[in-house]
């Protein structure tokens, strides 16, 4: 389920197939990142730090990113190292 989360959530956040939507997209990663999802983690993660469908929040994108690289997604230490420049 949380993958399927996912997708759909990229659809929405692109506004492939569908209308561009991020608060809709934000909740649907939300939604798989509450399952521990990493991916889930990760996007929700990105819309946090760009304020996308959510209140821009750079504290929450770090901790979001922490645990999808705890969890060894490796794009997930792209965007953690990203924050720090």
């Amino acid at each position: 389920l949380a993958q399927a989360q996912v997708y759909l959530g990229d659809c929405y956040g692109k506004g492939e197939g569908c209308l561009q939507d991020d608060a809709k997209a934000a909740r649907l990663f939300k939604q798989a990142a509450e399952q521990d999802y990493l991916y889930g983690q990760h996007a929700l993660g990105n819309c946090y730090r760009m304020g996308a469908g959510v209140e821009q929040d750079l504290e929450m994108a770090l901790r979001l990113y922490t645990q999808a690289v705890e969890q060894g997604l490796a794009d997930g230490q792209y965007s953690l190292g990203y924050c720090f420049l």
